[in-house]
């Protein structure tokens, strides 16, 4: 949990810094987006399939550790880019080595708990992804505070940086603490192998495909409805900050400050409970219980995604802790309704393909929606709260019908 609460420190940062990244670099929202976006999400998914197979073979403690070190250097060298395609370059780097994080741990976490209780065990491991986004912005919000507005700075090595890449290096530089960190685990042993006599390892490629395509309409049904409402959160976690800045005449440091206090409390309990029902739904005969759990998410999302469009501030904080909860609440559930499907020999391999669902269309177009409607349906960035709403209510409408509509899919899976 401690090196994704560093991951998603390292991924978010990027929306407290939408101003003076665009004053600098002179960029629009579109290449802002492709920053906070794309540029990460495209590797990060791509080479977590090659990752994820090695994970079902080799020691996937080792290959965290390394993880960790690749996104850490690449961050840190985010403080030292002189242009938008460097920018661009460092992005992808750290989306290689985050791509070695999830599903390896996702396989070591399932090897530790036993079955009733992967719910909560994987809520609480991806709490990191909210409490790592809300310290993005809490503490992103008084680093910037404290720096000069404009001007440049000269660091050894780099040279002359803009002020705003300091916080690269503050926050890549411990990187090398966590991989240390990381090394203190234990490597578990594999269970529930598809080849109980023979040695995990030695499950073809094929073989894996096929026992994914044989569970393809519950695995495909939890994907995309956790992607669907995963896209609500990363534009939301883009976004909201800027909104309130261009909206209401916020600071940044005021929005980034706000806005990272509902994310660390209304999105980590939203996790943690939303965990806690599933295995709750499960243990009372409902087999299903995990995708319920998704069903409540997205329909309460739904409820609220007209939150930006009122004009009161203050009922805006307020009301924005119900999508924060829910957008987070289905994560953990999810993702160990797709450890139920499998098994050990597939369990890394799947996670990594449907990673790469989630963040090419959660993460990699989520900011970009968000930011080509503003800039293309309404050509005025002050409509962002437009925007944001056409957003939620799209695609929490999408998680609702894919989560339904493999309730029945799902209970045959897991039997």
């Amino acid at each position: 949990m401690i090196a994704y609460i560093s991951s998603f420190i390292d991924r978010q940062i990027l929306s407290l810094l939408v101003v003076p990244i665009k004053r600098d670099l002179q960029l629009t929202d579109t290449q802002i987006s492709l920053l906070m976006g794309l540029s990460f999400a495209v590797f990060y998914t791509l080479l977590g399939i090659p990752i994820g197979r090695l994970a079902d073979k080799a020691n996937r403690k080792g290959i965290i550790i390394w993880g960790v070190l690749l996104w850490s250097f690449m961050t840190t060298l985010c403080g030292g880019i002189k242009s938008y395609l460097q920018f661009f370059l460092a992005r992808v780097g750290v989306g290689v080595g985050e791509a070695a994080l999830s599903p390896p741990a996702y396989s070591i976490i399932t090897d530790y708990f036993p079955k009733e209780k992967i719910s909560r065990a994987i809520s609480v491991y991806s709490a990191g992804i909210y409490i790592g986004s809300g310290i993005a912005v809490l503490i992103g919000a008084g680093l910037i505070g404290s720096l000069p507005q404009g001007g440049t700075t000269v660091v050894p090595i780099f040279g002359e940086i803009f002020h705003w890449q300091k916080l690269f290096f503050y926050i890549g530089i411990p990187g090398i603490l966590i991989a240390l960190l990381v090394g203190t685990i234990k490597e578990p042993t594999r269970k529930n192998t598809l080849h109980h006599n023979q040695d995990s390892n030695k499950l073809s490629l094929k073989e894996a495909i096929g026992y994914i395509k044989s569970k393809r309409k519950a695995f495909l049904s939890v994907t995309f409805g956790i992607t669907f409402i995963s896209m609500v959160a990363y534009a939301c976690m883009a976004w909201i900050p800027t909104y309130f800045v261009r909206t209401f005449g916020w600071s940044v440091q005021k929005a980034g400050g706000m806005y990272g206090i509902i994310i660390s409390i209304f999105s980590t309990s939203g996790i943690l409970v939303g965990g806690w029902l599933a295995d709750k739904f499960v243990k009372n005969g409902k087999s299903d219980g995990k995708l319920r759990v998704g069903i409540i998410a997205a329909s309460g999302i739904i409820l609220t995604s007209f939150v930006p469009l009122i004009e009161n501030e203050k009922i805006v904080i307020i009301l924005l802790s119900i999508p924060s909860f829910f957008c987070a609440f289905p994560f953990g559930a999810s993702t160990a309704a797709i450890q139920e499907m499998m098994p050990n020999n597939v369990r890394a391999f799947a996670s990594a393909i449907y990673l790469l669902v989630i963040n090419i269309i959660a993460l990699g177009f989520g900011p970009l929606v968000v930011a080509l409607i503003t800039d293309y349906v309404f050509f005025d960035e002050n409509a962002i709260k437009y925007s944001i709403s056409i957003t939620i209510i799209i695609a929490s409408s999408l998680a609702l019908f894919f989560y339904w509509n493999g309730l029945k899919a799902y209970r045959e899976a897991i039997k």
